[in-house]
């Protein structure tokens, strides 16, 4: 800053500083100019008063000797003479001080012409009466006596008039003299007033008449008036502060304009996800739409798109329709940028393109728009286009994903169908000729003792019990296969408790047999369905705990009542299941890892059927298991209560 620019805040404080200085001289001057005065008055008072007391002092002395004197003159006593020697001493002392302490010429005079009258008076009278010892009555010595002491009195008298002269000058001096020095507090206040004033007036018309146009400004601002300024006025401190506010404003200005923009531009990023989310049938009407709004939105002359929803189905929109086409080397290099990521097209003026993604059966898509008159393109709109990009890319995707969905689920709806027919048609294929194996084997097992070799009995126990297998087997693909109908007896009240003692008693021998252990704990439990299906349920369960646990182990089987539930648990000690397979445990065909690695028999149907059975009842089966320790299943069945039970 140039030094002749006006500085405000050094005026200011200049000022500020003068003002300070003004006001402790003024209050420090009444202070120490007041007191000296006072006390030097004080000290010239108590003066005047010690002189005019010390001259009295005389008098009295001086009266005290003649007493004494006339005293001894009448009566010839020399007791009365002792006021006259105490009273000539102090006399003539108290006369030697006044005399040395007078400061004016004039009292010191009538002091020494005091001094001689009482000298007069006692060496004319008084000491020759003394010294003599003279009594008598002359009249003419007492008359002569009277005359001179008279004069001492005189001279006392002038001496008390010129000192109490004196006082009434020093009086006058000293009122003159504090006149002076109000006069001069007067003089300080007015220049502190002044200093006062003068910096009130450097205040408003530097600082709050420019304060008060900021305000007026600010008002402006706050109104919605985006162009306010406040003028650069005042000093350059003013000047400085004005200006950043007019920064200020810009820069709001600024940042509102960009935050429009971005909203603007959010909106179009949401009104194109709108359009997107738009079934149509013609994917090319979306795409003209969406070239349309992009356009209109963003000032283009002309906007581009190329994309693939599936597999030959690849279609360009350009808007407006008369827009040139596009260069085909041009497309590719497009295409071959980053997907979902705005850039600028080299050679292509005005350019900016969005490349698409694409995938083993579609080919990578473009956005891209032509701004020839403005080409250079902010940063919000990069990024609205780069968004407006992916949300294309995005719902190109979820078609995609939708068409191959529905092509899949349609492949599996055959799949399905074509299981049903295959199962249906090995099952009846496969129940004739059981039924004719299982009645000719039977019909050979019922042979006469002795007519068949052990060779041969042991050979048709076996194919009996694999028949009966592969029947069953059959079966349990029959109720697989019925697409969750009811098939069975009508629901009625079934004892849970009966039959769960009545299925652990049919196993309990086949579990002796294998060596393991048997637990069971019934609550009294009744539930509603099919009591042939829950024990087909039940028995599978406790048949797999046998089956999966080794000699030497345990399984427990146990019914309570939890609530409104009936519940079955059944715990072995086996082998157990690892956790990844518990997860498809429940479906059909479907056997775990361990189980297929010790070769345990068995096709993985029989969960999937208790699956099957104790959700047609309501219910639900859970499995809590682990590798070495056994697997504990649990079915939770709606129980009845007692009363509705026995109905």
């Amino acid at each position: 800053m140039n030094h002749r620019t006006f500085n405000l805040r050094r005026r200011v404080a200049s000022g500020f500083v003068v003002l300070c200085v003004l006001f402790l001289a003024l209050v420090s001057l009444q202070l120490v100019v007041g007191d000296r005065l006072q006390a030097g008055h004080a000290e010239r008072v108590a003066k005047i008063e010690w002189m005019l007391d010390s001259n009295r002092s005389v008098l009295q002395d001086m009266t005290d000797a003649e007493t004494g004197v006339r005293g001894f003159q009448l009566t010839a006593d020399r007791d009365y003479l002792q006021p006259y020697e105490s009273g000539r001493r102090g006399a003539f002392v108290e006369l030697d001080r006044l005399a040395a302490r007078a400061g004016d010429a004039g009292i010191i005079d009538l002091v020494r012409a005091e001094r001689a009258a009482a000298e007069q008076w006692l060496y004319a009278y008084g000491i020759p009466i003394v010294n003599a010892g003279i009594v008598d009555t002359d009249a003419d010595r007492a008359a002569r006596g009277r005359v001179l002491f008279d004069d001492v009195r005189t001279a006392n008298a002038a001496v008390t008039a010129a000192v109490n002269a004196e006082h009434e000058r020093m009086v006058a001096a000293d009122r003159s003299t504090t006149n002076r020095v109000q006069l001069l507090f007067a003089g300080l206040a007015v220049l502190v007033l002044i200093t006062g004033l003068g910096l009130a007036f450097l205040h408003q018309r530097h600082l709050l008449q420019p304060v008060e146009h900021i305000r007026h400004t600010l008002r402006r601002l706050a109104e919605g008036e985006r162009g306010a300024r406040a003028e650069e006025t005042g000093p350059a401190e003013m000047r400085a502060v004005i200006g950043t506010l007019n920064d200020l404003a810009g820069e709001i200005e600024r940042l509102l304009t960009a935050e429009q923009a971005r909203v603007s531009t959010g909106e179009l990023r949401q009104r194109v996800a709108a359009e997107l989310r738009t079934k149509r049938a013609d994917p090319a009407e979306t795409g003209r739409r969406l070239a349309r709004m992009i356009g209109a939105a963003l000032g283009a002359e002309a906007v581009y798109g190329r994309c693939t929803v599936f597999r030959g189905a690849t279609f360009a929109v350009s808007w407006p329709e008369s827009a040139p086409e596009l260069d085909r080397e041009l497309v590719r290099r497009i295409r071959a940028g980053r997907p979902g990521q705005a850039c600028d097209v080299p050679g292509l003026p005005g350019g900016l393109a969005v490349p698409l993604s694409g995938d083993d059966d579609c080919p990578p898509g473009l956005v891209l728009v032509l701004r020839p008159d403005r080409p250079e393109w902010t940063e919000d709109e990069r990024s609205a286009l780069a968004g407006i990009g992916r949300e294309i890319d995005h719902s190109l995707h979820q078609q995609r994903f939708q068409l191959r969905q529905s092509r899949l689920i349609s492949e599996l709806r055959v799949l399905d169908e074509q299981k049903d027919v295959f199962v249906s048609t090995v099952t009846h294929e496969l129940r004739t000729p059981l039924t004719s194996i299982l009645g000719y084997t039977e019909m050979l097992s019922d042979a006469e003792p002795g007519e068949l070799t052990p060779i041969q009995e042991r050979s048709l126990a076996a194919i009996l019990r694999n028949a009966h297998r592969l029947q069953a087997t059959v079966a349990d693909l029959l109720l697989l296969d019925r697409d969750n109908e009811w098939i069975g007896a009508e629901p009625a009240p079934v004892d849970l408790a009966a039959m769960v003692t009545a299925v652990h008693d049919e196993v309990a021998a086949a579990a002796g047999a294998k060596n393991v252990e048997s637990v069971l704990e019934v609550d009294e439990a009744w539930v509603r369905g099919d009591g042939v299906q829950l024990e087909r349920a039940l028995r599978k369960l406790v048949d797999n705990a046998i089956k999966f646990t080794p000699s030497g182990g345990r399984f427990e089987l146990r019914l309570t009542v939890d609530g409104p539930n009936a519940v079955v648990t059944v715990t072995d000690t086996g082998m157990g299941i690892p956790a990844d397979d518990l997860s498809g445990l429940f479906t059909p065909f479907h056997r775990a890892a361990n189980a297929m690695d010790q070769a345990v028999q068995g096709p993985g149907l029989g969960l999937a059927i208790v699956r099957n059975i104790v959700s047609e009842h309501g219910g639900t089966v859970s499995v809590r298991s682990e590798v070495g320790h056994g697997s504990t299943f649990t079915v939770l069945l709606p129980a009845l209560v007692t009363a509705e039970a026995n109905s």
